[in-house]
């Protein structure tokens, strides 16, 4: 690898002089790179050389842009299989706010001063701080499709990641941990709406409620999965915003969760008018074959909405209840309109937590956290002490720590 000063006469006859870096990369082709300053062509040769050396080198000349490394990473994603809401996800990130900001830059130009501009950029155009962070892990799976079909020699992002990890344990502190009574309803609550419960929507509240299934894992659950006379649920399957059916969020999501008597109950009788679906068969008659399938479908047997769910199940029962807060407006009469005051099923999966980790004094179950994570259907068991932690009995609460004091002092 030589550095080297060209001269040459430009068409006015005038002398012009540059600093030419020639070079052969990792695949043996020869490849000339061309400064202004001898500064710029030094750096930039310790750096190729190392490079070539460690077989990492990609030089700009072959070097796909952000957009074009982008329609690469979306073709692979399609191609595996991935879900259809995921591969939405990429493609908007890449749309509408990749793309736009530095889709023209080469992929070899990245480095971690320009992803730090792109961010601030993203920032001053007024995305959250939870979507830039998405955008950011998005631009490193890109980079690392990029880097695997030779289009990029490192990935940046991932450089990042250590101080991102402390980012993200500042949101984390600045969010503050799950509250009960903001995140998570209270017994009382509870109490209050399981009474308030009735119709259709009883079942599947009083399933959430007392299993802590996603509301995907609900909206997708078989009546075959079900097993009532083992008071258990099977999941097995989930449905996603787009009602397509597929496999649960990762292999801890598939599970087996012990169900109370009352969501037995409720289901034995919710079975007997069930909406069944159209099986596309018929019987010697020409009558369509209907076939019990989803636990929870809309009227047509088929995957229920989300949004119907919480409109006119979850939000109209919790006000029906009393779980409610003041809207700040008033209807005709001049009464205060009450709204509900947890606006999904999450917080019913919270509460479920909850109850399992509380104490069985306190009218909990008391289990363990590895097996809070197996019934909640996480990942990891980091994840559950991260996110309920929090709410596990401590050695020294206050009862505890009183008999420790009459024990000690007699």
């Amino acid at each position: 690898m030589s550095v080297r000063k060209r001269t040459w006469a430009d068409a006015r006859g005038a002398e012009k002089s540059a600093w030419v870096v020639d070079y052969v990369d990792a695949k043996g082709t020869r490849r000339l790179k061309t400064f202004k300053l001898k500064k710029l062509a030094d750096a930039f040769a310790a750096t190729a050389s190392v490079e070539v050396r460690e077989g990492t080198h990609v030089a700009d000349s072959v070097s796909a842009t952000v957009k074009q490394a982008a329609v690469f990473w979306l073709a692979s994603a399609a191609a595996l299989g991935l879900e259809r809401t995921t591969i939405d996800s990429y493609r908007s990130h890449v749309d509408l706010h990749i793309v736009p900001f530095i889709g023209a830059a080469k992929i070899s130009a990245l480095n971690i001063p320009a992803v730090r501009a792109f961010e601030d950029e993203l920032r001053q155009a007024g995305r959250s701080p939870v979507m830039i962070r998405k955008i950011l892990v998005s631009l490193g799976t890109l980079l690392a499709d990029a880097q695997e079909r030779g289009l990029a020699a490192r990935n940046v992002v991932r450089e990042m990641r250590g101080r991102r990890k402390g980012e993200k344990r500042q949101e984390r502190r600045q969010k503050g941990r799950l509250k009960v009574g903001l995140d998570i309803p209270t017994r009382g609550e509870i109490k209050a709406l399981v009474a308030a419960l009735s119709g259709r929507w009883r079942p599947l509240l009083l399933t959430a409620i007392f299993t802590g299934l996603r509301a995907s894992e609900l909206r997708g659950l078989r009546w075959s999965d079900v097993d009532l006379d083992g008071r258990s649920v099977r999941v097995h399957q989930r449905a996603d915003r787009f009602n397509i059916i597929g496999r649960p969020k990762s292999e801890s999501g598939e599970r087996t969760v012990p169900a109370p008597p009352i969501v037995v109950n409720a289901l034995r009788e919710w079975k007997l008018v069930c909406p069944k679906r159209d099986s596309g068969k018929v019987d010697g008659d020409g009558n369509p074959i209907m076939v019990l399938d989803l636990v929870f479908p809309n009227g047509q047997g088929k995957v229920e909405q989300l949004n119907n769910i919480v409109r006119r199940g979850l939000q109209p029962a919790q006000v029906a209840a009393g779980v409610a807060i003041d809207s700040g407006q008033v209807d005709e009469k001049g009464n205060a309109i009450l709204v509900a005051r947890y606006k999904g099923l999450h917080a019913l999966r919270h509460f479920y937590a909850s109850w399992c980790i509380n104490r069985t004094a306190d009218g909990g179950l008391g289990l363990p956290l590895k097996v809070v994570q197996e019934r909640m259907g996480h990942s990891s068991v980091t994840l559950t002490a991260d996110v309920y932690g929090h709410l596990f009995p401590r050695g020294d609460d206050a009862e505890e720590l009183a008999a420790a004091e009459r024990s000690l002092l007699g």
